[in-house]
């Protein structure tokens, strides 16, 4: 058995060790708090009542990924969140999430909103796919 690597005392390329893998903490008490992940679709006229642009409900039509983690008794200054292009890693004082997304996305744009009354950091990054027929 021998690595191909340009350095030869590496154990491990970089494409065995998957993306967020550093984030990963198995000896953290925290729990992980309860999460939704939706998609969401940017139609008009044409695509619902013509159906001109041949988008369909499904995930790979949809430019958005909203996610909704619940965070109970928790203020939005003990919130951090670190948002990777398939990862994003949220932690406060109480509760732990490492979430690998579903797709990728870009994580230079994004918005998060945390909702106080619902007491819920809402998350909306766009997803980032190469250009197909219909996107």
């Amino acid at each position: 058995f021998q690595v191909k690597s340009e350095n030869k005392k590496t154990i491990w390329s970089t494409e065995e060790v998957p993306e967020g893998s550093e984030f990963d903490d198995t000896w953290d008490p925290r729990e992980q708090p309860e999460y939704e992940i939706l998609f969401k679709q940017r139609v008009g006229t044409e695509d619902v009542f013509f159906g001109m642009t041949g988008k369909d409900p499904s995930t790979a039509c949809c430019e958005d990924l909203v996610i909704k983690i619940k965070l109970p008794e928790t203020k939005y200054s003990d919130i951090t969140l670190d948002i990777q292009d398939k990862v994003l890693d949220l932690r406060t004082p109480k509760k732990k999430l490492l979430l690998h997304l579903p797709y990728p996305v870009n994580s230079k744009e994004g918005r998060a909103r945390f909702l106080s009354e619902e007491e819920i950091l809402e998350v909306t990054l766009r997803i980032s796919r190469a250009f197909d027929f219909i996107n």
